[in-house]
């Protein structure tokens, strides 16, 4: 397996799969692993850089999977080979006692991965056109200020900045707009004008032009919850494990 290095999207793209999971479990590592290509110790290394807590391969004491729970997954995924995803596996199988990444950790340990359709690559909804990322790009590229930008995008400014950082990233501008009025003495709300509540924490890391896991971390501090993260529940969990 040839190392690739740890860039943005790919530390992004980890963290978005470990989601809320504390601490992170050997079988999801070996799922991520698998997912990113890459090894599981690379993994488990990079997640405890990002401030996880990881289950080490040598401290798993007990077995999740029976004996027996292992023999009917092995026969049920050679019989019904090509048929179901992860997660439709996880659902069929022993009652959904077990979660999609359990399954994919166990079938990767067993080598059966074969056996498993591939999931479908979920749609992320696109905050702007292709029409208007080009409009965006035009602009920039003639030095108009990032205020400029939104009124013309009909776009807040977070909105805006964290567009340009992602194009930044993919090499279609070559730097991120000045902003016409500087606000740095002043602590602005980042999460000002975003409606959390409707939007992925993908999206909202676009729009404010922060990480995935740095929107996570802020969700959970302040208690909210976005489409697809529960920053109560988390804040919640963590007090109760703080005791």
């Amino acid at each position: 397996m040839t190392k690739q290095k740890w860039t943005d999207e790919r530390t992004d793209a980890l963290s978005n799969y470990v989601g809320g999971e504390a601490p992170v479990s050997h079988a999801t590592v070996l799922a991520a692993a698998e997912e990113l290509d890459a090894s599981p110790r690379s993994v488990a290394s990079k997640l405890r850089k990002m401030g996880y807590e990881v289950e080490s391969s040598a401290s798993v004491t007990t077995k999740a999977f029976s004996d027996a729970e292992e023999a009917t997954l092995r026969t049920f995924v050679a019989d019904n080979s090509g048929e179901y995803t992860y997660g439709e596996i996880a659902a069929a199988f022993a009652g959904g006692k077990f979660s999609a990444k359990q399954v994919q950790g166990k079938l990767l340990s067993m080598q059966l991965t074969e056996h498993v359709k591939p999931t479908p690559k979920a749609e992320v909804a696109r905050s702007f056109s292709d029409a208007e990322e080009q409009k965006f790009i035009a602009l920039a590229t003639k030095g108009a200020f990032l205020e400029d930008i939104a009124s013309a995008l009909d776009r807040n400014v977070n909105q805006v900045r964290g567009k340009a950082l992602s194009l930044l990233r993919s090499g279609a501008i070559d730097a991120i707009p000045a902003q016409k009025e500087s606000h740095a003495s002043t602590k602005s709300d980042p999460l000002e004008g975003i409606d959390v509540a409707r939007m992925t924490v993908e999206d909202i890391a676009e729009a404010i032009g922060k990480t995935a896991r740095g929107v996570k971390t802020m969700l959970t501090r302040r208690g909210l919850q976005a489409a697809n993260y529960d920053g109560a529940a988390k804040a919640a969990k963590a007090a109760e494990a703080n005791g």
